[in-house]
């Protein structure tokens, strides 16, 4: 069994875990845009490939499965996680399984317009949203919405472009410099996160780990500590089961006044999944028990409490040899 990592970049600790879990038995390939990726050099093989936006891009991750006789590919950049779900049945020609949920449902996650209405059918707590400034104007007006509340682009990732503002001014003159804006709620309360695995051949939740966030840190949580919660953990599993779901998923969630209010899903490994993994939770193993067509058990809550995570930095040194630098 072989696994292809897209967009690896500086996630060499999901690089590292599906190597452990594969010793023996399989080799990770990672594929970047860039020779100064570092979590590249800790795959047993790396390719460097165009970006994305190329237009051949698809064809070459397809020649890599092809050649590598790759089992199961998953990217870890939103941008990719679509591509990957509409050319499914490219790669599953081929013997590869795309690690994501279906195409529109990937597609809603980035829409913040479009999440919030799903929300908003389900029943389930979350920011209220507005496309058209002069609507929230109106809202503001009438006593529904005050500020602070946060701009964001209707579609981005990575907390690109996203400002809290104080006041209309500020709302002004951020539509003139941005186009397909939002204005969202803003929510003033403790604010969580969960690494979510939904099984891919039964379809039900398996895996949660819950985590009280400490610090951000451009838009990752940089410290964060483990905690479990049983009203959490049903709501996170009936919204992940009910959605369809498929694979690991990521979900900001806010804590106001005793609700909890889902405010964003990442359809992909969170940058704080490495907090998940040393507690126990551990969706590398769940992912290739998976493509070996074993259902894993449902194992909800099975870590400890109170354990904390400290990112820190770290550096990687590499000799180039003379070679041309990708950035």
């Amino acid at each position: 069994m072989n696994i292809l990592i897209l967009s690896a970049g500086t996630r060499n600790k999901i690089v590292q875990y599906f190597k452990k879990e594969l010793a023996g038995r399989g080799r990770v390939i990672a594929a970047d845009c860039s020779n100064l990726a570092p979590a590249v050099y800790d795959a047993d093989a790396f390719y460097l490939v165009p970006r994305i936006t190329a237009p051949d891009y698809v064809e070459v991750i397809l020649d890599i499965c092809r050649k590598e006789k790759i089992t199961g590919v998953f990217s870890l950049i939103d941008p990719e996680l679509s591509m990957l779900a509409k050319e499914r049945d490219r790669f599953v020609a081929i013997g590869t399984t795309p690690i994501v949920s279906d195409y529109d449902l990937v597609e809603t996650c980035f829409h913040k317009d479009r999440m919030y209405e799903l929300l908003g059918r389900m029943q389930i707590p979350t920011g209220r949203c507005y496309l058209d400034k002069e609507c929230f104007y109106q809202a503001v007006e009438e006593g529904e919405i005050s500020y602070p509340v946060f701009v964001k682009p209707v579609c981005g990732s990575a907390s690109l472009h996203i400002n809290k503002v104080e006041g209309r001014k500020e709302i002004e003159v951020l539509y003139d410099l941005y186009d397909d804006l939002m204005i969202q709620e803003y929510m003033d309360g403790p604010e969580y996160g969960a690494d979510v695995y939904i099984d891919m051949i039964s379809g039900k939740c398996t895996s949660i780990f819950i985590k009280k966030k400490i610090r951000m840190r451009a838009g990752e949580t940089d410290k964060s500590v483990s905690c479990k919660e049983e009203k959490l953990f049903e709501l996170i599993r009936g919204f992940a089961e009910e959605c369809g779901f498929r694979g690991m998923i990521d979900i900001d969630i806010f804590e106001i006044g005793g609700t909890y209010y889902i405010s964003e899903v990442n359809p992909r490994f969170g940058g704080g999944y490495p907090h998940a993994h040393v507690c126990g939770v551990n969706m590398a193993a769940s992912v290739i028990r998976n493509l070996e067509g074993q259902e894993n058990a449902v194992d909800i809550g099975n870590y400890p409490e109170n354990i904390s995570m400290m990112k820190y930095n770290e550096i990687a040194v590499r000799d180039m040899n003379g070679e041309e630098i990708v950035m």
